[in-house]
């Protein structure tokens, strides 16, 4: 299997989720933001922003991802994106950070709902229909399954692409972002993790 089609797997366990989705058999998802205390063995340990020490259960075959930046020129219609977006005083959703998804993640996490990056915040997962400039950036227009938006993306907001990695990369005090699945017991489990490498930490 291709490290394209070990990521896309990978980052099945990344679909977001909204607020008020029903809990699986499997657990109910939880993401977690934090700093690599240590991984031992299949366990890995975060301190999460909130301050509180989190052992997480890696699946054992565990994939680890990072994310490379790219431009806003890198955007073409057609692309499936995914992007954290603040309601602007314009009354306009603006990006604060977006993903642009490799083909093979294309309709993972299809969507708009709200996230917990930031209080208010917007996950919005679609494909990009259209592209105008604006007098703060770029007008994204995107359409996802029941609905359309558009997102006003500045020339300062991060854009980023996954890359394929690997274990070293859950050093300590390494910046990562996961989704877990919590057991009604508490434990946590998870498939893949993005890291932080050569200084770009997960912004999601």
């Amino acid at each position: 299997m291709t490290p394209r089609l070990l990521l896309a797997g990978a980052l099945i366990a990344l679909i977001a989720l909204p607020a008020g989705a029903q809990n699986t058999p499997q657990g109910t998802p939880t993401r977690i933001r934090g700093t690599v205390d240590k991984l031992d063995g299949q366990n890995l340990t975060v301190k999460s922003r909130e301050g509180s020490e989190l052992t997480i259960a890696l699946a054992p075959n565990f994939t680890v991802r990072y994310l490379v930046k790219k431009s806003l020129a890198d955007v073409k219609s057609g692309d499936f994106v995914a992007t954290t977006s603040m309601k602007g005083t314009d009354g306009k959703n603006h990006s604060v950070e977006l993903r642009i998804f490799p083909e093979a993640m294309r309709g993972l996490g299809e969507g708009q709902y709200a996230w917990d990056l930031t209080p208010d915040s917007l996950m919005t997962n679609a494909t990009v229909t259209g592209i105008a400039t604006a007098p703060q950036g770029q007008t994204l227009k995107v359409s996802y399954k029941g609905g359309e938006s558009e997102i006003v993306v500045g020339p300062d907001t991060p854009v980023l692409t996954y890359e394929p990695g690997d274990a070293s990369l859950l050093k300590p005090g390494a910046a990562v972002f996961l989704v877990a699945l919590k057991k009604p017991d508490g434990a946590l489990t998870a498939q893949g993790v993005t890291a932080e490498k050569d200084g770009l930490k997960p912004p999601m």
